[in-house]
């Protein structure tokens, strides 16, 4: 009792500089628009000296790793089986395409790039599912690696800065095809990285595409317990080895974050959560992504950043053009 009290103490001040920090990003956000998970990384960024100081290393650690995992764990709370049932078969299987070809596409292009296996699953997750929250989702089951916490911040930067470029350009390009809204919601919500642009792209082409393409978009979410689930088994050897090698306790196959996902999926799908609860669960869920990021950018330097070259970002943008390809084709032989 006495030491969890005191390891609690230990934490605070980390926690609560990445909580500042936090709010910090999303008062940014709401005042001049913006992605609020990229403005709590780069102002976290600007503190990572803070990140070796005794007093607040131990909160900054708790934030990127517990408050992370329990974050993601909430974004079940989002999902029934009832919207998944309601897309219809063919919707269904080629948003599974999509997210299946993306991460084996991005595993190939990272090895012909001389990435590691993690990293090609990392980025094509990411792109595949729903951007900076299945990368940090992710992360949490891939072996420690060298530059992993820098490529995961890089993962997040580059697929929020192409997921607001897609909110824009994706309604044009839904405009000049002329789809109709139910396959605008399609295009939209199987191919845009983030929930929030998905949201903002799809009620710009009217309530039925917003309504559709947001459905669309929780579907991808959903199949984040899945991915997740299948990373941890084939990463579970790896993530069982210290870094010198040495054997360590055994890994759990399914994280508990994972279950706590699939449990509030479950719950809700049986009516036991009411719309206030799930905004509730929704919001909590959010300002602990919001902090975990803010604590892994004071984890990271842009000098990290800029070492790790141009191919992570040709790696992410060929996933993202591929998404975009796929679903589109998709579609058009739909229609």
């Amino acid at each position: 009792m006495r030491a969890g009290v005191l390891q609690a103490r230990q934490c605070c001040p980390g926690a609560a500089l990445a909580a500042v920090i936090a709010l910090s990003a999303t008062f940014v956000s709401t005042l001049h628009g913006g992605p609020q998970l990229l403005y709590a990384l780069f102002f976290g960024v600007a503190f990572h000296y803070l990140s070796h100081e005794p007093a607040t290393k131990p909160g900054i650690e708790f934030c990127s790793r517990h408050v992370l995992r329990f974050g993601v764990g909430l974004l079940g709370a989002r999902i029934t089986a009832e919207q998944i049932a309601s897309l219809g078969w063919a919707t269904a299987g080629l948003v599974i395409a999509g997210v299946l070809t993306t991460i084996i596409g991005g595993l190939m292009l990272a090895r012909r790039l001389g990435m590691t296996h993690a990293q090609g699953v990392l980025s094509g997750g990411a792109v595949a599912i729903c951007g900076a929250s299945a990368a940090l989702a992710i992360s949490a089951v891939l072996p420690k690696e060298k530059d992993g916490e820098r490529f995961t911040l890089l993962v997040v930067v580059t697929v929020t800065a192409l997921s607001t470029v897609a909110m824009v350009v994706y309604p044009l390009i839904a405009r000049v095809l002329h789809l109709d809204p139910r396959l605008a919601g399609l295009f939209l919500g199987g191919t845009i990285h983030d929930v929030a642009q998905v949201v903002g792209a799809g009620y710009t082409l009217g309530p039925e595409a917003g309504d559709f393409a947001t459905i669309v978009k929780l579907f991808r979410v959903s199949m984040l317990a899945v991915v997740v689930v299948a990373v941890a088994a084939a990463f579970r050897e790896a993530r069982a080895a210290a870094p010198l090698g040495h054997p360590v306790a055994r890994q759990p196959l399914v994280p508990w974050f994972l279950w706590m996902f699939v449990g509030l999926v479950v719950v809700n799908s049986l009516g036991a959560l009411d719309a206030p609860t799930q905004e509730a669960l929704g919001w909590l869920s959010r300002a602990c992504l919001v902090v975990a990021i803010a604590a892994l950018g004071m984890k990271t330097s842009f000098v990290q950043l800029a070492r790790a070259g141009w191919r992570p970002f040709g790696l992410i943008l060929a996933e993202t053009l591929w998404l975009a390809a796929l679903v589109l084709a998709g579609i058009l032989l739909m229609g």
